[in-house]
Order: C-alpha cells, then structure tokens, then sequence
C-alpha cells in the first residue's frame, strides 16, 4: 500500500530545481558544466534592501506576524499597485505569502474544487498544472508554438472553454518563453473572457519589471478594467529586486478569494518570514533606480545569446520582450542528432542529457518541461561570459 495520498500520484518535482541541482552536483564532482536552468537574477540584493533587513534584525523584530502580512507591507504593495498599474485596493484585498509560488498555490487551494478546468497557455511555468490537478482540478493546454511568438489567440482561448473552466493563467513576461502580450492582444483575450464571468484570473506579473523591448508593462486589467473583480494580481521581489531566496510574494485580488487565501495560509506556513517583510517593504517603498542597470544587462545578454543561438544549425530562437529566457526551438538540430546516433531518443530530454554529458558541458532546461516538446529553455541571469562559453560548447556539440 502506498504512503502516498492519490492526489500527489501525477505530481513531480520541479524540473528547473532538479535540473538546476543536477548541474551542482556534477560540477562538485569535478565536472566542467555551465548551469542554465536558473530562473534568478544573478546581481546581489540591492544594499539599501540589506540595511533595512538588519535594521529589522537590530530592532527585534523578530516575532509572527499576522498571517497574511503586516500592515505596513501591505500598505507599501497597496502603494505599489497604484502607482504602477493604476489599481486600487484595500487591505482586506491584499495578501502576502512565502514567494509568487506559495500565492498561487494558495489561489488554486482556495478557489477550485474537483472537475473544475484549468486553462494554462502552453508553453506554461511548470507549477501551474499541478498546482491545479493538487487542488483536484484539470489543467487543459492550449498550445502556442514559436510560429505565433508563444502567445496563444482569442479563438484558441474560446474553443477551450466548456462549463467547467473555472480559472486561467496569463504570465507576461513570460517563463520560460520571454513573451510579452501586447495591448490589443490583452483586449481580444479579454473580450472572450468578458463573456464566462464564472473565469476567474489569475495575472501573473512576477516578470513586470524586466522589460527588454522598451515597451510599457500592460496586464489584462489595463486592456480590460471591468474584469476587475475576478481577477488576482500576482507580484513579487523575487525578480525585481533579485530577491529570491527572501520568499516574499503578494497580491492583489477580490476580498472573498483572498480571505479564503489567508485562510488557507494561517493554517499552512502562517506569517511570510518577518525579516523578510520589512526588506520586501523597504524594496517597494525606496529607489527604483536599482532596476534599470539590471535590465539593461539582461538586454545586452539576450541579443548576443539570441543571435549566438540563430547560428546553430537547425535552431530557431525568438529574441524575448522581458524576462531573462530563452526558448530556442531545436527541433530540426534533435531530428539531425538522432539520425546520426548522436542522441537517443528525437527528443528535447535527449538533447539536455547529451549536452550534459559532453566534456565541456552545459545544463539548460528540457522544454518538455513546460508544455513545450523539441525546446530548450535557457535562462540568461548569468554573466556574458557563461553565456559565450555555454553558446560556444552548444555550437561545438550540435554542430
């Protein structure tokens, strides 16, 4: 008899974290491997951020804190919301939670129940779907291949809704593909979901801040503000501020969801790490302008990688709007590998392994593992320097 309960049956680990800790165990045995899988920035917390942690420290702060945030956080992301997106909201609509992940998982525990569907645009951040098949729900894919630039149409959209649609993520930026929805794009997709008001969704904003193409950040409330009020807001420091290990996510949603969201939560982790707040609070109130040099860098890197990847015979690379990803289609280079007997099977997951296992490795991620079969995701957030080399060992072996 199994000790595990039936709904975890489907459920795996992360393949970026493995991925990410398969290239850390090889390269501690001694293996010369560039890791690629990493969805965080590689800069250091910005100084300023620090002091406020340690000011916190200093002053003993040190105790719970309400489950769903202290109030001073909260007013600060309330602060946020307003002069960033326009969006107006009370206290009582804002949660905060132990990183973009732990909201939305609260999200999915809260609102869905079991036979609901899930519509998670494929390629898709590998926690959505299970995040919604643990909450006994059915993610359904709509797929959006390289040929229109990984975002997925109004007419996809409404031949994959049925009576049982209950929620849908839009993330843009996106991971793993670096799409950016514009406006109008916002507007069509809007414009079907005005007309299944038991929709609710979720905006995944986590991205926001890094944007490559100059354009301004626009959400599904910016297209359509009358979906307001079934709409969740996710948002972080994680990236913004290259936070990530400090777990600090929150957002902005309608009172009822998000009280049912803290509920959840009061009985689960309780309070996000009080340090933790007030350096989030401390990154949302002070100086922006440690964003933009961050950006830039991230910028620099994809035109190089992207242009370094085009050159690889039988890969296809899109240059991303925002995030630190790309999403390179091999599919023609893992069919001309195959052939040859280079790798074992036509298959992204082959490709990674044999990458992995050359004298000079890399380690990026199978694309398999977002919805996305006979892609790689490769995350810029590393030096120029890895990435020349990492392009380099890629163009060596698949050449």
């Amino acid at each position: 008899m199994s000790l595990v309960a039936q709904r975890l049956a489907a459920i795996k680990a992360s393949p970026t974290l493995a991925i990410t800790a398969k290239a850390a165990k090889l390269k501690s045995e001694g293996k010369d491997i560039i890791g690629l899988g990493a969805g965080e920035p590689d800069f250091d917390t910005p100084q300023f951020i620090k002091d406020a942690a340690v000011t916190a420290l200093n002053k003993g702060l040190t105790k719970y804190t309400p489950a769903g945030g202290t109030g001073s956080l909260k007013k600060a992301i309330i602060a946020k919301f307003k002069r960033d997106n326009g969006l107006t909201y009370t206290e009582k609509q804002i949660l905060v939670s132990c990183g973009g992940k732990h909201t939305l998982f609260n999200m999915c525990m809260a609102l869905l129940n079991p036979g609901d569907e899930v519509i998670v645009p494929a390629p898709y951040w590998v926690s959505y779907p299970d995040m919604a098949m643990v909450a006994g729900a059915k993610p359904v894919f709509i797929n959006a291949g390289i040929d229109q630039g990984f975002k997925i149409t109004a007419a996809q959209l409404e031949r994959a809704i049925t009576p049982q649609t209950r929620l849908i993520f839009i993330n843009s930026p996106s991971n793993p593909t670096g799409a950016v929805y514009t406006l109008d794009e916002l507007k069509s997709l809007g414009a079907v979901l005005r007309k299944h008001p038991r929709i609710v969704i979720a905006s995944d904003d986590m991205y926001e801040k890094i944007l490559l193409d100059g354009s301004k950040f626009v959400n599904i409330l910016d297209a359509c503000p009358d979906l307001f009020d079934r709409t969740l807001v996710e948002n972080g420091v994680s990236k913004a501020y290259s936070m990530t290990g400090w777990r600090i996510g929150y957002c902005g949603g309608p009172a009822e969801l998000i009280e049912a969201m803290e509920n959840m939560q009061s009985h689960s982790t309780s309070n996000p790490t009080s340090i933790s707040q007030w350096a989030a609070e401390a990154a949302l109130n002070g100086d922006q302008n440690c964003i933009p040099p961050m950006v830039r860098a991230f910028k620099e890197r994809a035109e190089w990688l992207v242009a370094a990847l085009n050159k690889i015979p039988g890969v296809r690379c899109l240059q991303p709007a925002g995030a630190f990803y790309v999403f390179p289609d091999c599919s023609e280079a893992i069919k001309r590998l195959h052939a040859a007997g280079k790798i074992k099977a036509a298959s992204d997951m082959a490709l990674c392994d044999y990458l992995m296992e050359q004298p000079e490795a890399v380690a990026p991620v199978p694309g398999s593992a977002f919805g996305g079969e006979g892609c790689i995701r490769i995350s810029f957030a590393t030096s120029l320097e890895n990435l020349q080399k990492a392009a380099a060992r890629m163009a060596k072996a698949m050449g």
